[in-house]
């Protein structure tokens, strides 16, 4: 199949800690912070959204590529959270890129992994030599209604990745599959600015049933083992959930704990398992095997199966890493992080 030849994250500097939002919330920060299993967030800036995210992201996947962006005949982005209800992010994007005319392109939405399914029809597109390149972008700028449990975890940040033919790639996709159905865990209507949950359904009928069907669905189909693959990241929309998932499989802390991006800045929703995908890419060695399953609210998983090559050795170092910008921080109070939500609205 066809691989990554190129990736590249992006994350806001601005955090909030969760002693910050518990303090408007008149609620008990450590007790919040054990049972979602992290501390802190990111925030976006006031001058940041999906599209300034997804192009910072997709400009690091290009250094790591080396490839002319007017190569790339396919860019798609997805997002919770697209600046306009009718205009493409994805073109905005192409055009800050330099791609030029020739590229077909599209927004998707999938709750958390519309991301990951652009990787998906990527990879048919190069596979089937429709283009050469295709670029998929998961990005968020992640909105919770002040008072929401969500506020907590509802981050920001994304990244990008350019597939291509296997001879090329960094990783080569060896497999991949999807696990769906009709769950109403999590949605948000037509005009409301913020989404709704099904509180702890969330859980259990949703989020389990998902992952852990698309991540046997992958084992049986590549006739693998969990303890087959270096690393194991799956969709975090706190550092509860991947980690009891991991439990189910008997994956170890080796495996799951470098893509366990969450747990220094939250949730970044159509971001986040490929955040942790990015991660793991960063420090991954050639022949090295990485499994990773993406979860979106509505609902449904797509799960992959990737072997790392040779050519990654000298792409890791051409850019920045994730956990460059995992480092870099800047701490908001309360009232200076609504006023920079304010503009995501």
């Amino acid at each position: 199949m066809a691989g990554i030849i190129g990736f590249g994250a992006y994350i806001p500097k601005y955090r909030i800690k969760a002693e910050e939002i518990a303090a408007v919330q008149n609620a008990n920060a450590e007790a919040i912070k054990r049972g979602l299993g992290l501390t802190e967030k990111s925030v976006p800036g006031k001058d940041e959204d999906t599209i300034t995210i997804s192009v910072e992201a997709a400009r690091n996947a290009l250094a790591r590529a080396e490839i002319n962006p007017r190569e790339i005949g396919a860019v798609y982005v997805g997002s919770e959270s697209h600046p306009y209800a009718v205009k493409p992010s994805s073109a905005i994007v192409a055009e800050s890129l330099g791609v030029g005319n020739d590229y077909t392109a599209v927004d998707t939405e999938f709750a958390c992994k519309a991301g990951s399914a652009t990787i998906q029809i990527n990879a048919g597109l190069v596979d089937s030599k429709m283009v050469r390149y295709g670029l998929s972008i998961g990005a968020d700028t992640s909105q919770a209604e002040p008072g929401n449990a969500l506020e907590y975890s509802a981050a920001a940040g994304g990244a990008a990745f350019i597939i291509g033919p296997n001879e090329e790639a960094l990783a080569i996709i060896d497999s991949t599959c999807s696990f769906t159905s009709d769950t109403p865990d999590f949605w948000r209507r037509a005009m409301q600015p913020y989404p709704s949950h099904a509180g702890r359904f969330t859980g259990e009928p949703a989020y389990f049933k998902h992952v852990v069907g698309a991540t046997k669905m992958l084992l049986e189909k590549t006739n693998t083992k969990i303890e087959d693959y270096t690393y194991v990241v799956f969709h975090m929309p706190n550092g509860k959930f991947p980690m009891n998932a991991a439990k189910i499989f008997g994956v170890t802390k080796e495996q799951i704990e470098p893509g366990l991006i969450v747990t220094k800045i939250g949730n970044t929703y159509s971001g986040s398992s490929l955040l942790g995908l990015a991660c793991v890419l960063d420090i991954a060695k050639p022949g090295d095997k990485i499994l990773m399953t993406s979860y979106g609210s509505g609902s449904g998983s797509d799960s992959f199966a990737l072997t790392v090559t040779d050519k990654m050795v000298e792409a890791q170092d051409r850019t920045k890493k994730t956990q460059d910008y995992v480092d870099r921080k800047e701490y908001l109070t309360y009232p200076q992080y609504a006023k920079h939500m304010e503009t995501i609205h």
